[in-house]
């Protein structure tokens, strides 16, 4: 709550604010967000208008989540634009307005929680990843790709598993080795 009793309700007076404010629970998604009780810095500008309070600024957070890759931690600095307008009880804006998107002053206070909600939730990526080209995670054993970029697995096609059995081991191995197809000089001079 941010009170704008010294602001008064003269249009055009202004008040300057910078505090820093834990932050609020349920600021993010399930993949990321800010962590309850972390630091928010507010840098906001408080303006009488006509209707109640334009309240616009910056604000300045860092969100924490797990990539939607390889599952690594991630960490993003967020510096967002805030403007809302918080009307006086007894004077409504424009008919235009939408009565669910107005936000109304109780008293001289302001709940900023919504606004700030509002701000962050929408800015937070919807997959973060820890960098644009992780390769994620090996989807036969679950090891990061980025530690072992050369990590592969012999697999036989599925569809040619059941033949596997038809050949001798040693050629199962060879088989496995040696790409479809290929042929030794040898073979081919006969």
């Amino acid at each position: 709550m941010v009170d704008t009793h010294e602001l008064g309700r003269r249009p055009g007076a202004m008040v300057r604010l910078s505090r820093e404010v834990p932050a609020p629970g349920d600021l993010g998604t399930d993949v990321i967000g800010v962590t309850e009780g972390s630091p928010l810095r507010l840098d906001l500008r408080l303006e009488s208008v006509m209707e109640g309070v334009l309240v616009s600024g910056t604000v300045h957070a860092t969100a924490t989540g797990e990539c939607g890759r390889c599952l690594t931690p991630v960490q993003l600095d967020l510096e967002l634009d805030l403007q809302e307008l918080f009307a006086y009880p007894d004077k409504r804006p424009a008919a235009d307005v939408d009565e669910d998107d107005l936000r109304e002053l109780e008293g001289d206070l302001l709940d900023l929680e919504p606004a700030l909600r509002d701000v962050v939730v929408p800015a937070l990526p919807f997959q973060p990843v820890c960098r644009d080209d992780c390769p994620g995670l090996c989807p036969l054993c679950g090891i990061r790709l980025a530690d072992d970029p050369e990590h592969e697995h012999d697999v036989v096609d599925p569809r040619w598993a059941a033949l596997q059995g038809l050949l001798p081991t040693e050629q199962q191995d060879d088989n496995r080795r040696e790409p479809t197809g290929s042929r030794t000089d040898a073979e081919e001079e006969n």
